[in-house]
Formats: structure tokens, sequence, C-alpha cells
């Protein structure tokens, strides 16, 4: 009962995760890019490790830093309509205004479609400072590091300058690091049943519904009326709804450019949540723990949590110490942390007006999001690990009588069990379809 009781109430002070993401949006606007938003610094509790227990090994799993939008065309596309509206006269003197602004910032992300921004490459540098300065003993003399990424080249360079955030605070750490097609069978894996339900052609078919309610939550009329001075043209040129979508992808991810250009002043806070939840559900439904998927999109994360099972086992049992780095992107982070059941990451909502009050995307996976686990061991060799979610200290569904540190026994036992369990089997029956 007593360590019932202490993992509840652990829990209860890791309520950090909106209650209500209408209120976070609207007093932070920034948060309505989801997976776009810029990854949060704040001073966040570090707590000190039982008495004589030191820290020796970090596994890492960390999303690339902020990046440019994927294309060109992400961008050209809303300024191709707006040249057309300029030559036309069209304009509003805020639409002359927003054109002006878009031009600008093409003039940043021409070509760059997808790559690390300056500022994500700034985020994985202090990231890795501040886990240095956080656990020395971890990176001391003879530290096995190890890195891995993704294919993808802004994982890749998040990478390189993780790495060399490390090596400017100890120049000895010699760090292999790695970029290959050997490492994507856990760094970043999908199964076919996940694809299938994805694109709607699994056992539950989700996108009808889904569709429909996602149309209500598209309402361009204020917006548009706002950058053209004549609503003929609108409705005889312009696809409202694709240039208000346009628009809302670059407005959400300036604040991870060098560009200094507001658009989120364009979108009313009524409009910058409701197309935040729309996406919102869509990411939930397609990468985490959504009941009507079976678990699926869940279950992908499993060979990577065997990967951090397995390194970590090697550590402990070989008396080694370091860390284990690994870069790949929100599609593999997220299903982690819900099959980890990191607090406010594993959420459960069948229904679609319910899911931004379970699951937040700016909360799960910022751009440059990351997983920590730190282990510390004392003079007899006793191991206890404690979770950090994007530098936070997290909860998983255990109990601890030493929270926020576990026991690494019960820890291998939880995971273990995890492994070999459907992810749906976790959650509540009377969700499951």
């Amino acid at each position: 009962m007593k360590k019932l009781l202490i993992s509840l109430l652990a829990l209860t002070s890791l309520t950090c995760f909106a209650q209500n993401a209408r209120q976070e949006i609207a007093e932070t606007p920034a948060k309505a890019g989801g997976v776009y938003y810029a990854y949060p610094v704040t001073e966040s509790l570090n707590t000190h490790a039982p008495k004589g227990y030191t820290p020796f090994y970090v596994s890492h799993y960390g999303r690339h830093g902020s990046r440019y939008l994927i294309d060109d065309k992400d961008y050209t596309n809303v300024i191709d309509v707006m040249a057309r509206a300029q030559a036309d006269g069209a304009l509003t003197p805020l639409g002359e205004e927003m054109y002006e602004r878009l031009l600008t910032v093409l003039d940043e992300a021409r070509g760059r479609g997808g790559e690390l921004t300056p500022l994500g490459a700034r985020q994985h540098h202090d990231i890795a400072q501040r886990m240095y300065k956080a656990y020395p003993e971890a990176f001391g003399k003879d530290a096995q590091v190890t890195a891995a990424s993704t294919q993808v080249m802004r994982c890749a360079h998040s990478m390189f300058n993780f790495i060399e955030g490390l090596k400017e605070l100890n120049p000895s750490l010699v760090i292999p690091k790695e970029s290959n097609a050997r490492n994507m069978v856990y760094l970043c894996h999908s199964e076919p049943p996940s694809w299938a339900f994805n694109d709607n052609k699994g056992r539950l078919q989700w996108k009808p519904e889904y569709n429909a309610w996602r149309a209500g939550k598209v309402n361009p009329d204020r917006l548009m009326s706002s950058l053209f001075n004549d609503p003929r043209y609108v409705q005889q040129n312009i696809f409202s709804e694709e240039l208000m979508w346009g628009l809302y992808w670059i407005a959400v991810d300036m604040q991870n450019m060098e560009t200094e250009a507001d658009f989120l002043s364009l979108f009313s806070a009524d409009e910058l949540y409701d197309l935040w939840e729309a996406i919102n559900a869509s990411f939930y439904i397609t990468n985490s723990s959504y009941p009507r998927s079976d678990g699926l999109n869940v279950d992908n994360a499993k060979n990577l949590l065997r990967n951090i099972l397995d390194t970590a086992n090697d550590y402990v049992d070989n008396n080694r110490h370091g860390a284990t780095l690994r870069f790949g992107h929100d599609g593999n982070i997220v299903p982690l942390a819900a099959l980890m059941r990191f607090t406010g990451c594993h959420g459960y909502s069948a229904g679609l007006d319910d899911i931004a009050d379970v699951w937040q995307s700016y909360n799960v996976s910022p751009m440059a999001s990351n997983m920590q686990m730190v282990f510390f061991r004392n003079k007899q060799g006793d191991v206890i690990v404690k979770f950090m979610m994007n530098e936070r200290e997290t909860a998983i569904d255990l109990p601890s009588d030493i929270f926020p540190f576990y026991r690494w026994d019960d820890v291998k036992n939880y995971f273990i069990e995890t492994l070999d369990t459907p992810s749906i089997e976790y959650c509540p029956k009377e969700l499951r379809q």
C-alpha cells in the first residue's frame, strides 16, 4: 500500500501535461504547431539520487531538431496564390504585408526542404551539454559512448551537433557514429499491419469519420476576408481551405527558423486551436495509443524498446559506463513513449472530440523531443534508474518507493512484460473495438 501511495503521489505531481489544450494554445500560440513546436527549454527538476548512488549510463532516443517544411512547394504554393491576387489587385493591406513577409521566408527556406535549421542544431548541442553537466560521471575516463541516427540527414545532423556539444566539454571522448541501414530495424521501424490501418485499409475504417470531423474544424471565411478585398474573387479563384492550411503550416514553422516574421497573428485563438486539434487527432490515431488502432502503431516501437533494454543490460552486467545516443523522428519517439507508458504520453480516447483532453502533441514530441533513461549504481552494485521525457522527470505505470527513481530489476521485468504483451491489452476494455 505504501508503494502504491507513493506511486500515485508521483503521478499526481507530474500533471505538467495540459489539462486544457485550448487555454494552453491561447496562452502560447506556438503550441498550435504540435510536432512543430520548438523545443521548450525550461528549468526543470533534476532530483538528486539517493545517497551513495552515482550516475554511470544514459540511454537516449531523440527526435531531430527544428526543421524547415518538407518541400519548397509548401511555401511557393501559398506565395503563388498571393502573387496572383496581388497582380489582380485583390489583396487587402494585410494581404499585401503577408505576401511581402512570405517572400522573406522563402529567401531562407528555398532549397532546404526538410533540413535541420540552425535552431535545430543548437537544440541538440545544448541538450547534450545539459546531459553531460547533469551526469558527468557517465562521461568520465574510458566512457563508452556510441551514436546512431536514421539515414535522413536532419537526424544525422542532429547527431553531429549533439556529439559536438559533448566533445566541447570533454574532447577526449571517442564517439563512434553511424547513419546506415543496419540500425533502421530499431531506430525507425514499422510493420505492415500498422501501414494498413493508417491507410484506412485495416480491420477498422477510421478515415471517413475523421475526415468529416476534420472538415468542421476548418473555417476559412474570416481569414480570407482579412487577406482579400473581394469575396467574389475568393469564390472564383481561391481554394480557401487549402490556402488556410498552407498558411497554418508556414505560421507554425516560423518558430523554428531564423527569419523573424509572424503569421500566427493571422489566426484567431479558436482557429489555431481547431487546426491544431485536427492535426493532433490525426497524429494520435496514426502514431500513438488510439484504441481503434488495436495497438499496432505502439507495437511498432518494440524493436526500439528491445534495443534499449538489451543495451542497458550490457552496460549494467559488464560494469561499463557511458551513453547510447539514438536519433530519429516524431513517428518513432511518440510510439516509444506510449509503449513505455510515460505519464501524459499514452492516453486513451476513442472519441475524436476527447483526444485533445488525453494527448497533446506539443507535450509529447516537439522538435528535438527526447527520452532519457539515467542509470545509477552504488558500491554494492545495486542499480536504479529514472526516466526523463523532454528533460523532465516522468513516471511509468509501475509503483516505486524511491520515485522518481525505480529499481532496475523491477524496470526490466516491467519492460519484458511490455514486450510480451500486445499493446492493445493495456487499453481499457470498454474502449476497445
